[in-house]
């Protein structure tokens, strides 16, 4: 039986990069994963979402191209933007690989099974491991609604070769809007249905309010505060909106509603580690109710797992290593920024005005429109604004909210002004270069 020092289940970012790290570390180290190294963030989700979102962007942008007098004619080729959203795929994918083999991380491939506290079942080979970390991510979640197998999941809409030309979306977060943004850039016909009172219900309401502005602008219908009731074999959905049944027709429906923790052939028998709710339970470092078994990501709840996002699995990873090693697990969890890969793109970080009051705390915001941004004119860009929320009193950074071009770039200046205690004051100092979308964070943390 081959034995390491550590073994890591599930290489997606938040379990290649830690195993990355601890051979980095000096730790002997096994990676286990059943598909392709990359997980669901580059196989299935973040990566080929973009890819054919840039795509778009850039089909949307060559039918405007006369409005900064270029004259052109523009068409589209899904089949081949498929196969360069695979080629970018297979790019970084053969880069993690050829990471890890100069890392010297021996990488398994199967199901990774714990049959005890230190063995895991690979296949047909058993290996055991001082330590372990899962990080087996997370899997899309459908919904008990009646007729749910004529939808298709955002996996397998990713692999559509001919776009639809009307996509109803059941679900109106994140990966429901980026969809709706790539299929209205594409000149599709999209309706949006969500059981929330609100698009995008977990972040800024502003936010909210902008996006289903401009998509609606764009021709994209939206229901909120809306219960699907049925699918129908001939892609037309039964929805209840205000007390009212209603139908749609499409062509294809997307159910993009949750997504739900990958436990399943982890454990040999019963679960090894405390659970809740499907979800392994660790403390503040990644520790579970074994000590020497670690989790982290979606697969993972506890007091700092706050979203399913690829960044902060990454980041768990890290500092799970890092006190596996021995080593102070100090990259902060609590700043976590969101963002959506709509068109604007949109960005969060820390607490939105709202939040804070919930909280108790006495803050102030304040916002600046992109209208009146050198940048964001030059471009032709959308309506968009930076929001920033502050201590009323000692005027340090608590949050801000970004609905612009660049702004899943331009957040981390805030991630980085919250963890390190800066106040409005102190972001002032800095000289950003003209002319930038980045200069609106100067005027709006000028007070």
């Amino acid at each position: 039986m081959k034995e390491f020092d550590l073994i890591v289940i599930g290489a997606g970012p938040g379990g290649y990069e830690a195993a990355l790290e601890a051979a980095a570390g000096g730790l002997h180290t096994a990676l286990i994963e059943k598909e392709a190294v990359g997980g669901t963030c580059l196989n299935h989700g973040c990566i080929p979402t973009k890819a054919l979102l840039h795509a778009a962007e850039l089909y949307r942008g060559a039918l405007e191209a006369g409005t900064f007098g270029v004259r052109m004619q523009a068409s589209y080729d899904m089949a081949a933007m498929q196969t360069r959203k695979n080629e970018v795929v297979s790019t970084l994918r053969q880069g993690i690989e050829a990471r890890m083999k100069k890392a010297k991380v021996e990488v398994l491939h199967g199901i990774g099974t714990l049959v005890d506290p230190h063995t895991v079942q690979v296949g047909e080979e058993q290996i055991r491991g001082e330590k372990i970390l899962i990080a087996t991510g997370s899997r899309v979640s459908v919904p008990p609604i009646p007729g749910a197998e004529y939808a298709l999941t955002s996996d397998e809409l990713l692999e559509v070769k001919a776009p639809f030309e009307h996509l109803l979306i059941i679900g109106g977060g994140v990966i429901g809007m980026e969809f709706a943004s790539l299929y209205s850039a594409l000149g599709r016909k999209v309706t949006v249905i969500e059981a929330m009172s609100r698009i995008l219900p977990t972040l800024d309401k502003e936010i909210s309010q902008s996006l289903k502005m401009l998509m609606k602008k764009r021709g994209v219908e939206i229901h909120t505060d809306a219960r699907v009731m049925e699918i129908r074999a001939d892609h037309s959905c039964v929805f209840i909106e205000k007390e009212k049944e209603q139908t749609v027709q499409a062509d294809g429906i997307l159910i993009c509603t949750g997504r739900r923790a990958n436990t399943e052939g982890l454990f040999a028998g019963e679960a090894l580690v405390e659970m809740d709710r499907g979800r392994i339970v660790v403390n503040a470092v990644g520790q579970t109710s074994v000590p020497h078994i670690y989790a982290i990501g979606d697969v993972a709840v506890g007091p700092r797992q706050k979203y399913m996002l690829a960044h902060e699995a990454t980041a768990e990873g890290l500092n799970a290593v890092h006190h596996m090693l021995g080593q102070d697990a100090d990259i902060c969890l609590e700043t976590m920024p969101a963002c959506v890969f709509t068109e604007p793109e949109i960005a969060s970080v820390g607490l939105t005005a709202d939040q804070a009051k919930e909280l108790g705390i006495v803050a102030e915001s304040r916002k600046v429109p992109m209208s009146a941004n050198g940048k964001t004119v030059v471009c032709g860009a959308e309506r968009g604004f930076i929001k920033v929320v502050y201590g009323a009193e000692d005027h340090k950074i608590l949050g801000a909210q970004m609905m612009c071009e660049r702004a899943t770039d331009m957040v981390s200046e805030f991630a980085v002004a919250i963890t390190r205690g800066l106040t409005m004051e102190e972001m002032t100092r800095v000289v950003r270069p003209h002319p930038t979308f980045s200069e609106a964070i100067t005027e709006v943390v000028r007070i």
